[in-house]
């Protein structure tokens, strides 16, 4: 089968799939994007994402490549056209093409480009056993909560993580602060069984496994607080975890090369996780 992509109104071969060289998202990162679950070959969090699609358009007055329930219909065809029972869909929207110019172009009309990738589960050793994360200082801009194009700083400290030996670099604001990590969300678990994440604020991305989690630990009636934790807080924590679209969620064991508590994934970690593996099973 060949493997196809969508760019403007057309699928093409995904080798064949291009975009202008003056394309805004190209020479400014003058675009967002959103990056879907597929689960059984159904979008999983459908909703949500698109919601925060639309949120991150608005912020960069960026129009819509076509309507919501347009888009919506093209994301199930191309995940059709491909096969893809377990993966994901990344869909990318810029302000266009038009003559390089930092001002907004008059009459651009929005680029659309969607992907799919077929993506295998995730290993059990990163569930069984945990995670190492080390801190970096956090160098992005002051719009965390918009999901933009422009990850330098993200690909940076992701890059730093694989050659410290890490899965993820938590980033650290200049008050000694973890924001999150390169490409998930930050949470621990305190000596009170007190699950602490950063409130949805400017610095951090609203994850849409995060707002999961966040409606998970409600329901079940754990304790929750959403503010700021430091390094050194995190660092003597009962547990710690990430979550993201790709990763789900994952305990962290270690941080800068310390333990958390004993060096292995605590059973709040455990028990969010399996809740999650259902929510995630239904929302498909």
């Amino acid at each position: 089968m060949t493997r196809l992509a969508y760019v403007n109104g057309r699928y093409l071969p995904h080798a064949r799939a291009m975009v202008h060289v003056e394309d805004r998202g190209y020479q400014f990162a003058d675009g967002v994007y959103e990056v879907m679950p597929v689960h059984r070959g159904g979008l999983a969090e459908e909703g949500p994402h698109l919601d925060r699609l639309d949120y991150s358009l608005g912020q960069l007055r960026i129009a819509w490549p076509v309507a919501r329930p347009v888009l919506a219909l093209i994301l199930r065809e191309l995940v059709q056209k491909n096969g893809v029972e377990n993966g994901l869909v990344y869909l990318q929207v810029t302000r266009g093409v038009a003559p390089r110019d930092h001002r907004f172009p008059v009459a651009a009309a929005s680029s659309l480009v969607i992907t799919t990738k077929r993506l295998k589960p995730l290993s059990p050793a990163l569930i069984a056993d945990g995670v190492p994360v080390v801190t970096i200082p956090d160098i992005r801009w002051r719009r965390c909560d918009i999901k933009t194009v422009s990850l330098l700083p993200n690909v940076l400290g992701k890059q730093h993580a694989v050659e410290a030996g890490a899965y993820e670099a938590w980033q650290v604001d200049g008050e000694g602060m973890v924001t999150e990590g390169t490409s998930t969300n930050a949470w621990i678990v305190t000596a009170e069984d007190t699950v602490i994440t950063r409130a949805a604020d400017h610095a951090i991305l609203n994850g849409v496994t995060r707002a999961a989690i966040l409606d998970i630990i409600q329901r079940e009636g754990y304790r929750l607080v959403e503010r700021p934790f430091a390094v050194a807080e995190a660092r003597t924590a009962r547990e710690a975890f990430l979550t993201s679209t790709t990763a789900d969620l994952l305990p962290v064991v270690r941080i800068d090369g310390a333990p958390v508590a004993d060096g292995k994934p605590g059973p709040l970690s455990r028990k969010l996780r399996e809740a999650y593996f259902h929510h995630a099973a239904a929302a498909a």
